[in-house]
């Protein structure tokens, strides 16, 4: 069935990420490199800014995205093996972060491109399948916060936790070198124009993005930029916060908010037809905000307030799909078939792009101002900071769009 078999992309597609990415920080800040967690993650957004609209372009104009996914995954398996050696070197690490993630970035929007392309209704049929993409993130988690134990029962007493450890980073190369080999079975979307015009805008895909005269498309992308930017600091600290907090597992204790991202997943549809984008986007924005204050004050002089914490980790649901899932649908709805590879890497060019790498730099900064002398970190300033940013966002993008002139069907 081709719908078991697309969600079977999307769940090895997340696997991957989920599990390297989420743990990076922690392995770290074990090691030589703990002063430059925030800078590393921006990496993300070098390689978001670099590489897919040149392959969104390539998927729309001359290469199957599946074939393009194929090779992708390959040489990212490649590289991952090539980071868990590393030892020394702030340069090398940080330009093999880089190098992985150019690889890995434009995969987020060929996947989704493969498996809209397929489908008949993507309102109605992508988030039940873009939830094994949540469910493979969270099968990453728990493999490595109960890995101790895994590797216990078979034989490896004495085994301390795998976050800080380099076992992460191989896992994920071996399943991104497994994806790889699977893409080459998926059917081969013919794209849908050869062109062959050349010039710089029309090979990166900006020619596309530069001709979209549309107001409302513009304060979208605008938004979901800024958003992106207090975003980073979850992404580049929350596995080390939730450590220094002292909870146990915390990777496996992070999956649950992919939990809850499956429950939204599954009732964003609703959302929509209820809702709209606008309040749907709106939500999201705000939900980040709160989770920030929640983090924030979680932490107590006797230790974490596990309540405030986990109330945090179960809004990653309303985090993620109403901001990241709900733009990805809304994009592809506005736009036809033959340009949504160029417009789906667009949006992934600006956010997982330009927004993180500002987020991550800054997200560097404020937690090397939050270092105490001792060596401790105000962990308060490091969430207080994004927390009033998010909000600030999601009221300027409140107020922009509670009228609009030309309403369209996703923005009514």
């Amino acid at each position: 069935m081709l719908s078991t078999r697309l969600g079977l992309l999307m769940f090895a597609q997340y696997f991957v990420w989920g599990a390297w990415w989420v743990t990076l920080g922690a392995w770290l800040a074990a090691g030589p490199f703990a002063d430059i967690v925030g800078a590393t993650y921006a990496t993300q957004g070098y390689a978001a800014v670099i590489s897919p609209l040149l392959f969104g372009a390539l998927a729309d104009r001359r290469v199957p995205a599946s074939r393009l996914l194929a090779g992708l995954h390959l040489a990212g398996a490649a590289a991952l093996l090539h980071l868990s050696t590393i030892e020394t070197g702030e340069a090398h690490l940080v330009s093999t972060v880089l190098l992985v993630m150019v690889l890995y970035m434009p995969t987020i929007p060929l996947s989704t491109t493969v498996v809209l392309s397929a489908l008949s209704d993507s309102t109605r049929q992508f988030p039940p399948i873009r939830a094994m993409g949540t469910i493979g993130w969270i099968a990453a988690g728990l493999l490595i916060g109960f890995g101790p134990e895994i590797l216990e029962a078979a034989g490896q007493a004495g085994t301390g936790p795998l976050e800080p450890t380099t076992t992460p980073i191989i896992m994920a190369a071996c399943a991104s070198a497994l994806l790889g080999l699977y893409c080459l079975t998926l059917p081969a979307t013919i794209p849908a124009r050869q062109e062959r015009k050349g010039g710089f805008l029309a090979i990166t895909g900006l020619d596309f993005a530069l001709a979209i005269k549309d107001r409302g498309f513009w304060v979208f992308i605008a938004c979901s930029t800024l958003i992106v930017i207090p975003l980073s600091f979850y992404y580049a600290y929350a596995n080390s916060f939730l450590i220094a907090a002292g909870v146990p597992r915390a990777a496996a204790i992070q999956s649950l908010g992919q939990v809850s991202e499956i429950v939204f997943m599954l009732l964003l549809p609703l959302a929509f037809v209820r809702l709209g984008v606008r309040w749907v986007l709106l939500i999201g924005m705000i939900a980040w905000a709160v989770r920030y204050v929640l983090f924030a004050f979680g932490v107590g002089p006797d230790g974490a307030v596990m309540s405030m914490l986990l109330a945090g980790i179960l809004l990653h649901g309303v985090c993620y799909d109403f901001f990241f899932v709900a733009g990805q649908v809304h994009v592809d709805r506005l736009f036809p078939e033959e340009t949504r590879g160029r417009a789906q890497a667009f949006l992934a060019f600006m956010t997982l792009g330009v927004g993180t790498v500002i987020g991550g730099n800054l997200a560097n900064i404020v937690f090397a101002g939050a270092s105490r002398t001792d060596g401790s970190t105000d962990w308060q300033v490091v969430w207080l900071v994004p927390g009033a940013m998010a909000l600030a966002v999601a009221l300027l993008y409140g107020f922009i769009t509670r009228s609009r002139p030309a309403p369209t069907q996703e923005t009514a």
